[in-house]
């Protein structure tokens, strides 16, 4: 159960970077829920990250730390 929760919330921030690159009407449902979903985990990763310039990888590196989330839960439960 709790893998799949991580998986869901991996491919709803990749569905929100890939929407990044599309012009999207900010204020579409598609686009709000997405935000609203992931927004409280992408926000405190940006918070820390330097900035650089336009390019905001916060959302690879939340990726990134979901994906290493995801592969301690799946060996804490084969214990």
């Amino acid at each position: 159960m709790t893998v799949t929760f991580i998986q869901l919330m991996l491919w709803t921030i990749i569905a929100r970077a890939l929407m990044s690159f599309f012009p999207v009407d900010q204020g579409s449902t598609i686009y709000q829920v997405l935000h609203r979903l992931t927004e409280p985990l992408i926000d405190p990763v940006r918070r820390v990250m330097p900035s650089m310039g336009m390019i905001d990888i916060s959302p690879l590196i939340t990726i990134l730390m979901l994906i290493i989330l995801m592969q301690v839960v799946i060996n804490l439960e084969a214990t």
